[in-house]
C-alpha cells in the first residue's frame, strides 16, 4: 500500500477562480519576498540605467517636438504627400505604433480567457507598453489632417452648422478605432493594476505616497468579496478587449485596402495586417522585458521559459506573416 502523505502530493493542486493553479510561487519564494521585490521598484529611487533610457526618451521627445514644428510650418508636405500619393510619413508611424500596441491586450486578455498562467509575469510590461504606444498612434491622424487644431471635426458632436465626419474617410475610421481600443485597454490595465497598488499603498512609508497609492487602489482590502467582483469584472474586460485586437488592427488595414492603388486594394489585408502586429507587438515586448528584467533582477519572476513562450508565439505569427 502506498504511503497516505506520499500519495497527498499528487492531487491536482486548487485553482482560483480564473481557473490558475494557487501554488505557482518558485521554490525558494513566498508572497512576502514576491511584494517586497516588486513593490519596491516603485518606492525606491530608478537606478542608474533608468535615467540613462529617460534622457535617450527625452532626446527623443526633443527631436520628435522639432519635427513636429516644422511639420506645422511647412505643411504635411514634407511627408510626400501630393496629388497621386494618398499617404505619407504618417501613416507608417500610425501602422507602427498600433501594431506595437497589439502585444498588450494579446496578452493581457486573449491568454486570461485561455487561462495561461505565465501571462501574469509581463502583463505588466505589455498593458502599459499599449497604453503609450496608443496615444502615440492617436497623434498620427491628427496631423496628417494638415490642421490639426480643428481635430475635433473628426468626432460626430451636434454643432450649430449641422457638419458631421465624413465616415467614408478612413481618417474617421482611425479616430473612433484608436479612441475605442484606449479606452477599453486603459480600464484593463487599470482594474488589474488595483491589487497592486493596494500593495505598494501597505509598503509605502511616507505620507503622500501612502495618500496617491490609497486614493487609486480604490479602498481595496485584499478580502473575498472583492477578489470575486475583481475577477468577474476582469474577465468582462477581457471579452470585450479580446475582439478589438482583430477589429482595431482590421480598421487600420482599410486605410489601405479601400485605395485603388495597385497592390494595396486587397482583401487579405485584415488578417495580414493582425498577425504583423501581434508578431511586432510581442517583438517590441522583449525588446522591453528583457532589459528590465536584467537591471531590476526579475530573472526568477520572469523566467526563460516565459520568454520562450512570447519567441513561440512570434514564430508562429512571423510564420503567417511570410505566408
Amino acid at each position: 500500500m502506498s504511503d497516505p502523505e506520499v500519495k497527498s502530493t499528487t492531487l491536482i493542486s486548487p485553482v482560483s477562480p480564473l481557473g490558475y493553479p494557487t501554488n505557482l510561487l518558485a521554490p525558494g519564494q513566498t508572497y512576502e519576498t514576491i511584494n517586497r521585490t516588486i513593490g519596491d521598484i516603485p518606492l525606491k529611487r530608478a537606478p542608474g540605467p533608468w535615467w540613462v533610457g529617460f534622457v535617450i526618451a527625452s532626446l527623443l521627445l526633443m527631436i520628435f517636438l522639432i519635427a513636429v514644428t516644422w511639420l506645422f510650418i511647412k505643411g504635411v508636405g514634407i511627408w510626400g504627400v501630393n496629388i497621386p500619393v494618398a499617404w505619407g510619413f504618417a501613416i507608417v508611424n500610425f501602422v507602427w505604433w498600433v501594431g506595437i500596441a497589439h502585444a498588450g491586450t494579446f496578452i493581457s486578455a486573449i491568454l486570461l480567457l485561455l487561462f495561461q498562467p505565465w501571462r501574469t509575469a509581463i502583463n505588466r510590461f505589455t498593458e502599459a507598453m499599449t497604453l503609450f504606444a496608443v496615444c502615440c498612434a492617436g497623434l498620427m491622424p491628427l496631423l496628417h489632417l494638415g490642421r490639426p487644431w480643428v481635430f475635433y471635426w473628426l468626432l460626430p458632436y451636434p454643432d450649430t452648422m449641422r457638419l458631421w465626419p465624413q465616415f467614408r474617410s478612413p481618417l474617421v475610421w482611425d479616430v473612433f478605432a484608436v479612441g475605442t481600443y484606449f479606452t477599453i485597454s486603459l480600464l484593463f490595465w487599470y482594474l488589474g493594476l488595483v491589487p497592486d497598488l493596494a500593495t505598494v499603498r501597505d509598503r509605502a512609508k511616507k505620507l503622500w505616497q501612502k495618500k496617491v497609492y490609497a486614493f487609486f487602489a480604490l479602498g481595496w482590502r485584499n478580502s473575498a468579496e472583492h477578489w470575486q467582483r475583481h475577477q468577474i469584472a476582469y474577465l468582462l474586460l477581457a471579452g470585450l478587449a479580446t475582439p478589438l485586437v482583430l477589429s482595431v488592427h482590421s480598421v487600420v488595414s482599410f486605410d489601405f485596402a479601400v485605395a485603388i492603388v495597385p497592390g494595396w486594394h486587397s482583401t487579405i489585408f485584415p488578417p495580414y495586417f493582425v498577425a504583423g502586429a501581434i508578431y511586432s507587438g510581442f517583438a517590441m515586448a522583449l525588446n522591453i522585458i528583457i532589459p528590465v528584467r536584467k537591471i531590476y533582477h526579475l530573472e526568477h519572476l520572469i523566467t526563460d521559459r516565459y520568454l520562450n513562450n512570447m519567441a513561440n508565439i512570434m514564430l508562429v505569427t512571423g510564420m503567417i506573416v511570410a505566408y
